[in-house]
C-alpha cells in the first residue's frame, strides 16, 4: 500500500531563503524537507527527520527517501545478494593517483 504524501511546496528562491531562514527551519521540522534554489536545488531537513506513516508509526529519513524517490523511470535494480564481493575501485591506483610525489 502506497503512502499518500501532499504535493511538495515549490522550492524557495535563494533570496527568500536568506530573508526567511527561521521560517524554513521551522517548516522543515514541522512539515518535512524544504527545497531551496531554482537551477540547482538544495534540501534543508532537520537532523532527526521523522515522519509518521498512516498507522502513526515513525519513519526515519531513509524510509522517507525510499517513499519519495522520483517516479517515472523503470529502473531495474540488480539483486546484489548473490554477487561476489567486488574489489575496491582504487585497488589499481598508483602513488600518482593518490597524490604521492616521488622524493
Amino acid at each position: 500500500m502506497a503512502i499518500e504524501h501532499p504535493a511538495p511546496r515549490p522550492a524557495w528562491t535563494v533570496a527568500e531563503a536568506k530573508a526567511r531562514l527561521s521560517e524554513i527551519l521551522r517548516l522543515a521540522e514541522e512539515e518535512g524537507p524544504q527545497r531551496i534554489g531554482r537551477r540547482q536545488t538544495f534540501v534543508v531537513l532537520p537532523e532527526r527527520l521523522l515522519h509518521e506513516d498512516e498507522d502513526g508509526a515513525s519513519l526515519h529519513f531513509g524510509r522517507w527517501l525510499v517513499d519519495n524517490i522520483p517516479r517515472g523511470t523503470n529502473l531495474e535494480i540488480p539483486d546484489r545478494s548473490l554477487d561476489k564481493p567486488r574489489p575496491p575501485f582504487w585497488r589499481d591506483w598508483t602513488d600518482e593517483d593518490w597524490g604521492v610525489e616521488d622524493e
